[in-house]
């Protein structure tokens, strides 16, 4: 199977989930990215079944709105039974690294609200230890500098990512050269930083489950 078609099946399962843990007229909450892109459109032919969704970045909402899925202000929303995303790196705790798509900020507070998190991915993002992907830090723009010298204090090599722009109006540095033995440590440490919005390091709230992808079919996680 392609990387498009392992997702495109993570994505049915996903669609599936919800459809048996989500009651009829809740708000789902959908991530960003090319596997929560399937997931969107695998939602679409159930829409009437829900009331709609909270979308964890711009482009995820102009998606839902082109199927006709009604998006909702998370500020509107009290209750968010199982909110479904993608993850660029997971480990077996389902600890993640997210934040590939530049929606770090967001997709954490989405899943914040969300009662579960459904992880979808392909096999490849199944790893031993976290790192090998770069890992995304948000960060106000007038401390890029001093955040960046944080960082290689830590060990890590920032790269600032060039011509973008968070929907929330920040910057992304993507951190390589990390091995991320203690996500959820790394995690609170990183969001000392001052002028840190948030990193993509989701340790502190991980996966529920995570259906991963791959050739022998959809395997359940957690």
């Amino acid at each position: 199977m392609t990387q498009d078609e392992l997702k495109q099946a993570v994505a049915q399962a996903a669609a599936d989930y919800v459809a048996e843990h989500a009651p009829e007229g809740a708000i789902i909450g959908v991530g960003t990215g090319s596997t929560a892109n399937f997931f969107i459109d695998a939602l679409a032919p159930l829409k009437e079944r829900y009331r709609g969704a909270v979308a964890s970045s711009e482009a995820t909402r102009k998606r839902l709105e082109g199927h006709g899925i009604a998006v909702f202000d998370l500020n509107e929303v009290e209750h968010i039974p199982v909110y479904v995303d993608g993850a660029d790196e997971v480990d077996a705790g389902l600890n993640m690294v997210k934040g590939g798509g530049g929606a770090l900020t967001r997709e954490k507070i989405v899943a914040a609200v969300a009662d579960l998190f459904v992880c979808i991915a392909d096999g490849s993002k199944l790893v031993d230890t976290m790192g090998k992907f770069p890992l995304p830090v948000e960060v106000i723009p007038m401390a890029r500098a001093h955040v960046a010298r944080q960082l290689v204090k830590l060990g890590g090599r920032p790269v600032l990512r060039e011509g973008f722009v968070t929907d929330n109006g920040n910057l992304i540095l993507d951190v390589h050269g990390l091995s991320i033995s203690d996500p959820k440590g790394l995690e609170a440490q990183l969001n000392q930083i001052v002028g840190v919005v948030t990193n993509g390091l989701f340790a502190m709230r991980p996966a529920n489950l995570l259906l991963l992808g791959t050739a022998e079919g959809v395997r359940r996680i957690g």
